[in-house]
């Protein structure tokens, strides 16, 4: 059964940064498509971005030239490197491979 475990959320000023990060296990990590989703308060969960095998990149409207993600094969690792942070960034992130999810770690952007 492949685990996704998430680490790396937190509280943020409004424009800092945070830099999550998933680990995978019991899979074969470099052939899959990766994916972070979100969640508000009283939303639905959004994709926000998404990493193919071949490391094509695509990020939702909302946080295109802020986040970034990445993966390290060698470290079954995707990372998501969240920059100029903003109140409505707020959510749980979560990873997603096939049909797997991650348990999510929370981030609040707030003064």
């Amino acid at each position: 059964q492949v685990q996704l475990v998430e680490s790396g959320g937190g509280l943020v000023q409004p424009g800092g940064s945070l830099r999550l990060s998933c680990a995978a296990s019991r899979i074969i990590f470099r052939i899959y498509e990766i994916n972070w989703y979100r969640q508000a308060p009283g939303k639905e969960r959004e994709l926000v971005a998404t990493i193919t095998s071949g490391g094509i990149t695509r990020y939702a409207d909302s946080v295109k030239g802020r986040f970034t993600i990445s993966r390290d094969n060698a470290k079954n690792t995707v990372y998501l490197q969240m920059n100029t942070l903003k109140p409505e960034d707020t959510a749980v992130y979560y990873c997603r491979v096939g049909t797997a999810w991650g348990q999510g770690t929370q981030v609040t952007v707030s003064s």
